[in-house]
């Protein structure tokens, strides 16, 4: 179960890949994480699921990472009263409180909140943009808008509102509920959809109290415009592009993603690259010329994870798709321009103990060639500030806790295993080098760089690297001249 790369992969679960069986394929064929959408999913499922992957888990002898993935406020418009109606560019239509079915002339809107928000020429998308509306005239109970964009609408079709800030929490009352039901069954990760500002990322984090990493999906403009301060307060993000290519031009997303993608890097944060990676493989064995080049190009960026959603979820070809992702990421990182996009792009260490820590074990272990680098870390932090750093060596995370293992399966570059944590230096280097020598990593004679803090079993007390060789045995170990 040792990856050849180091980007992940997360994959999400759906009719395709319901039993054990099939998500024991797609972690043998390369997936890391799995994706459980609540948008699609009850909590027995959810439930079930979770237990499915645990029993990989168990049988793989590997941490396999999991993440529950929010729905968000889904708005929607109200009932027709004879079906679907075709608007006409130019024609007024009207959105308003009235629960009575609508027509051609106007919809009830049942979101009041939306309603008491729109303002004279902004824009409202139907339907993933397919039809465009732009308000008029507004007050609390109705919205005048022109038709710019002519098409159908229907019931309950999905608006958008890219140019308006909506007056609500990024978590509905079933968001909570799920939440609840995604920490109380085990989540590593969980997502919050079509978050707007920090603070709906800090109401996730303060339910969750460190049961759960808390990861922002990036699909609002309103989330563009406070970006910092939602990437410094979530633990990570996700490039939810499906979403952000409705509410922004098109053009503007693959900027938004290098931008978003660099910025995590600087915080030593994991970003998740996701929708129509691979969209095509949904019907078809093999992806497009354009499909591979957007993988590749994700890895070629230094995204943390690429992730395929109706891919794996109920695609025809699950466990293709994934396997066709694994290879396009080994291929890409064995690319001599792959090594000189990512060491371009390392940014200035800050001026702390464990970041001096982890440039330096990044310049020893690529000035001496050494093998690995194991770093023995009980919250994750000492190998997410290796991770940033990007080495040409891979990361061998060492940890006493299980949730921290699984927590890392999303992070570039990092292979985690439990173990007790260490009891003194020797016990370090001792048992660093078998689960080094043991997990692959480096054969006899080779020499490894181990990076640990002192008094052990203290979190982010990252303060000592230490150089040490496999011997003829994985038992036989001694420090290096």
């Amino acid at each position: 179960m040792r990856r050849q790369r180091r980007c992940k992969i997360v994959a999400t679960l759906g009719p395709a890949s319901s039993d054990e069986a099939k998500i024991t394929a797609l972690a043998l064929a390369g997936a890391d994480v799995f994706r459980i959408n609540m948008s699609h999913a009850d909590h027995d499922g959810m439930r079930d699921r979770v237990a499915m992957i645990r029993a990989v888990e168990e049988k793989l002898n590997r941490p396999i990472g999991i993440l529950v993935d929010l729905q968000g406020p889904k708005l929607r418009l109200g009932q027709f009263a004879e079906g679907p109606v075709e608007l006409v560019q130019g024609a007024t239509f009207i959105l308003d409180s009235d629960p009575a079915p609508g027509d051609i002339n106007r919809v009830h809107l049942p979101h009041p909140e939306i309603l008491g928000a729109l303002g004279p020429g902004q824009s409202l998308l139907i339907d993933d943009g397919k039809v465009k509306l732009q308000v008029v005239e507004a007050d609390p109970s109705r919205a005048v808008t022109v038709v710019k964009v002519a098409g159908k609408v229907s019931n309950r079709k999905g608006v958008s509102l890219p140019e308006t800030e909506i007056p609500v929490a990024a978590m509905t009352e079933k968001d909570q509920s799920d939440l609840e039901a995604g920490l109380n069954a085990g989540a590593d990760w969980i997502a919050l959809s079509f978050v707007q500002r920090p603070e709906d990322v800090a109401a996730v984090k303060k339910i969750a109290a460190g049961r759960a990493l808390v990861m922002a999906k990036i699909e609002k403009p309103q989330a563009i415009t406070r970006l910092d301060e939602i990437m410094e307060c979530a633990d990570g993000l996700m490039v939810a592009r499906g979403d952000l290519g409705v509410e922004m031009p098109l053009e503007k997303v693959p900027g938004l993603q290098k931008r978003i993608i660099r910025k995590g890097r600087l915080l030593g944060k994991p970003v998740v690259v996701a929708t129509q990676m691979l969209e095509s493989m949904i019907f078809l064995p093999v992806p497009t010329r354009a499909e591979v080049s957007d993988v590749a190009n994700a890895v070629f960026e230094g995204a943390d994870a690429v992730m395929l959603s109706a891919e794996s979820a109920s695609g025809q070809y699950p466990v293709e798709a994934v396997s066709t992702m694994n290879r396009i990421a080994e291929e890409v990182e064995l690319d001599p321009l792959y090594r000189v996009i990512v060491n371009a792009q390392r940014a200035t260490p800050e001026a702390t103990g464990p970041d001096a820590i982890a440039v330096a074990a990044r310049n020893m272990a690529e000035t001496l060639e050494l093998k690995t680098i194991a770093a023995w870390t009980s919250s994750g932090s000492t190998a997410l500030r290796i991770a940033r750093e990007r080495p040409q060596p891979p990361v061998l995370a060492l940890t006493p806790r299980r949730k921290t293992a699984r927590a890392l399966s999303i992070v570039w570059g990092v292979h985690a295993v439990v173990t007790e944590d260490a009891h003194d230096v020797d016990d370090m280097t001792s048992r660093a080098c078998k689960w080094i020598h043991g997990e692959g990593f480096a054969g006899p004679n080779d020499r490894v760089i181990i990076i640990a803090g002192v008094p052990f079993g203290t979190p982010g007390a990252t303060n000592m690297i230490r150089v040490a060789f496999i011997g003829q045995e994985s038992t036989r170990l001694g420090e290096a001249p």
